[in-house]
């Protein structure tokens, strides 16, 4: 780590590449001979027009997203989408939601606002610590769609198989493994990402949806910012988008693609969480509080045996340059968030950290 920065293990914002973020630094004060930043230009400029384009097509390699699929950069995060989504898609009022932690339960509570919501599996029963069987799901005939958040930041949880939807749109709340491996696009009708988690600075999501979804009969109520097809056919520019943050995501699609790609993502994710769980299953004074084979690559959550060691854990790391170790304040206890950008280093030293204290104090 340079420029005096520390191990940043915040669940988002979080994390960006430090040569993305030179590279963004270099071009601060004159984006290319421009004689401007990025953040002074206009949204309708030919050199932003460009910054635009190419964010989408980098995006569009990176994923292999099909041509049928509409890639929109919308201004807020996961709070708009969980409205975004039942009103555009939810043509019948009825919609599944898989429940497994915080977030989908915030978007069970907003999809409620505008239809039938029917939960069609649930962890709940053990704190959300785990994937529920998703391989038979009762599915009403006149459902819209499935809906599940791919990854819990907060619980720590995630799907490493899709849920059989029978023949029903997926809905993907991807936000917190957004890019962190190999995605097929076409098994799902809309996804969505808001992008201060692995990606850029907050303010933005990404979303990609088939085109077919697109609807020109909304509901009166729909105002026309949420409707997709309003980002659809205006190429995200309906109004002033979040410039900056597309900028800045655009930078980091076309890091990954200089990178390796997913493939290579998914790889060293794998490497880092591994090191991180398996000293976690070794310890006798650290707990991973979610089932081994649904743990979340991106967020790891984890416990002591006791709330006032918790804290102390989570101030000792902070003097020792490790930050937002805290877990979130649902669920207590200790969170680290290693997304595509945290170095293999970071999370081993973060691991050493965790040893000499187990030691110190067990």
């Amino acid at each position: 780590m340079k420029y005096g920065r520390i191990y940043n293990f915040s669940a988002g914002p979080a994390m960006m590449p430090e040569e993305v973020l030179e590279e963004i630094a270099a071009e601060m004060m004159n984006y290319r001979g421009s004689g401007m930043c990025v953040m002074e230009m206009s949204h309708r400029s030919k050199v932003f027009q460009q910054i635009r384009d190419e964010a989408e097509a980098d995006l569009r390699t990176l994923m292999n997203i099909p041509d049928n699929y509409k890639v929109l950069f919308v201004q807020g995060g996961g709070t708009v989408q969980f409205a975004m989504v039942p009103m555009d898609l939810m043509k019948n009022g009825v919609a599944c939601y898989v429940e497994t932690g915080n977030w989908s339960k915030k978007a069970i509570q907003e999809a409620r606002k505008y239809g039938e919501v029917k939960i069609v599996a649930s962890s709940a029963d053990q704190n959300f610590t785990y994937i529920p069987d998703c391989s038979d799901l009762d599915i009403p005939a006149d459902a819209d769609y499935v809906y599940i958040c791919e990854n819990e930041t907060i619980n720590g949880t995630t799907y490493f198989k899709l849920p059989d939807t029978k023949g029903k749109i997926l809905v993907s709340d991807q936000s917190s493994m957004f890019l962190s491996r190999p995605c097929d696009v076409s098994k799902y009708g809309l996804i969505w990402a808001g992008v201060q988690k692995n990606v850029g600075p907050a303010g933005m999501t990404v979303v990609i949806i088939r085109e077919d979804l697109l609807r020109e009969d909304l509901p009166a109520f729909v105002p026309t910012y949420l409707s997709y097809k309003t980002h659809a056919d205006n190429d995200s520019l309906y109004n002033t988008p979040n410039c900056w943050s597309i900028y800045c995501c655009g930078k980091v699609f076309r890091y990954l693609l200089k990178n390796g790609g997913l493939a290579a993502m998914d790889q060293r994710n794998r490497e880092k969480a591994a090191i991180l769980y398996d000293f976690l299953d070794s310890s006798k004074f650290f707990t991973a509080s979610v089932r081994r084979e649904d743990r979340s690559l991106m967020n790891v959550p984890f416990v002591t045996p006791s709330r006032e060691q918790d804290a102390d854990v989570v101030a000792a790391s902070k003097a020792a340059g490790f930050d937002n170790l805290k877990g979130h304040k649902s669920v207590g206890g200790l969170r680290a968030s290693i997304y595509n950008a945290m170095p293999r280093e970071g999370v081993a030293a973060l691991v050493k950290f965790l040893a000499k204290y187990e030691a110190d104090h067990a």
